[in-house]
């Protein structure tokens, strides 16, 4: 089949290749100069591993496996209030098959180990796709006003602010802020600093921010914080100054990394979501994948991930038959491919709404939500992160 794939994202990027490789005639098309990513640290669930290796791209990303025995919830002092043991998360659900650990990597890094396999003349950069127009027996591609490209099926991987999202259902929402606002950052390794913190994120109840730190590697660190937005985002260094502020009395560790940290090497954000879930991840002859499809708050870590199911489940349902590739039951298959993924995506970024609300609370409610979460067994926490990673 013709396939055309729109973004060059991580989720675009692995799609295209998984396709390639079922021998789809797979174009790839790039709204920037070039195939890029830009950012700082990103981290691998179990459950995208899986979904990598389905792929035959897990090889390169399992050499960055997070070591740490001990993650969870810590108040801003760095007191634990919810313990999760990742060793035996991994080992977690009997007879499924064991999925390793979390791998943590740099954003650039991955983009690069995704997109080696694929063949350069099947990409297409600045070429920013306008419009969809289907017919009954293929999709045309319009950009700069111009057919580009025909195509038997088209995969929509055009990001969190995707234009064709908006075409394909023009009565929904489309994004909603939270009214958070992410600063994240990557440095390298300070000398002999404590492991405890690691794989951890700190909360507030006064101010309701958040502090999380990941390992990438064995020398660098990649650190971000979730704090409240109010009006337009500031710069890097103006968001900087005000974390510095806020988090003055916080753990020693966290405003010594962020004081460390080149401005360079500082990202801000407003976080966004998908204001509600959407109705479908296929329409005709075209499907959605990652972002596009399910936009979710960054809380669970689950974003790449879930983008990397959407690309093996593609795949799966759209791998040539004994006889050859069959363009005319796309549609069916791409309903198919709904059926599988909508139901769990939606569940996942409903998920991480939440997640967002219980981290994010203040006062007494954020006092009543520590006091539970120092109640919650260690083993109990466990069991319920290996059932988001073996699901």
């Amino acid at each position: 089949m013709r396939i055309v794939v729109v973004g060059a994202g991580l989720g675009g990027v692995a799609a295209a290749v998984g396709l390639h490789r079922l021998g789809h005639e797979v174009t790839l098309l790039e709204r920037g100069a070039e195939l890029r990513e830009a950012g700082t640290g990103i981290v691998v669930m179990p459950n995208g591993l899986r979904a990598l290796d389905a792929l035959g791209l897990a090889e390169d990303v399992r050499g960055h496996v997070i070591h740490a025995a001990r993650g969870g919830l810590r108040d801003w002092r760095g007191r634990p209030l919810l313990v999760t043991d990742l060793v035996r998360a991994q080992q977690e659900g009997g007879a499924r098959q064991e999925v390793g650990a979390p791998d943590m990597l740099e954003r650039a890094e991955l983009h690069r180990s995704l997109r080696a396999p694929l063949p350069s003349e099947l990409v297409r950069t600045a070429t920013p796709v306008e419009r969809l127009e289907s017919g009954p027996a293929e999709v045309t591609v319009i950009s700069g006003g111009e057919p580009v490209a025909r195509a038997d099926a088209v995969i929509v991987a055009d990001g969190i602010g995707s234009t064709l999202r908006a075409q394909l259902f023009p009565g929904h929402p489309g994004l909603r802020r939270t009214g958070r606002m992410d600063l994240r950052g990557m440095l390298p390794r300070p000398p002999g600093m404590a492991q405890d913190l690691l794989v951890s994120q700190l909360v507030d109840r006064r101010s309701g921010a958040m502090f999380g730190l990941f390992p990438v590697g064995e020398d660098r660190l990649y650190w971000f914080t979730d704090s409240v937005l109010r009006g337009t985002p500031p710069g890097a260094d103006e968001a900087r100054r005000q974390m510095l502020s806020l988090m003055a009395d916080w753990h020693p560790v966290v405003t010594a990394l962020i004081e460390a940290t080149p401005q360079a090497d500082i990202y801000v954000d407003p976080i966004a979501r998908l204001a509600e879930p959407l109705p479908s991840f296929a329409t005709g002859r075209i499907a959605l994948l990652g972002d596009a499809a399910h936009a979710m708050s960054p809380d669970l870590g689950q974003g790449a991930s879930q983008a990397f199911e959407d690309a093996a489940a593609l795949c799966r349902h759209l791998a040539r038959h004994p006889a050859g590739a069959e363009p005319a039951d796309v549609a069916q298959r791409l309903l198919r491919y709904d059926a599988e993924r909508r139901p769990r995506a939606n569940r996942m970024m409903l998920a991480a709404s939440r997640q967002s609300r219980l981290t994010s609370r203040t006062g007494v409610a954020a006092w009543l939500r520590d006091t539970l979460l120092r109640a919650v067994p260690s083993r109990l926490a466990t069991r319920q992160l290996a059932a988001l990673w073996h699901a």
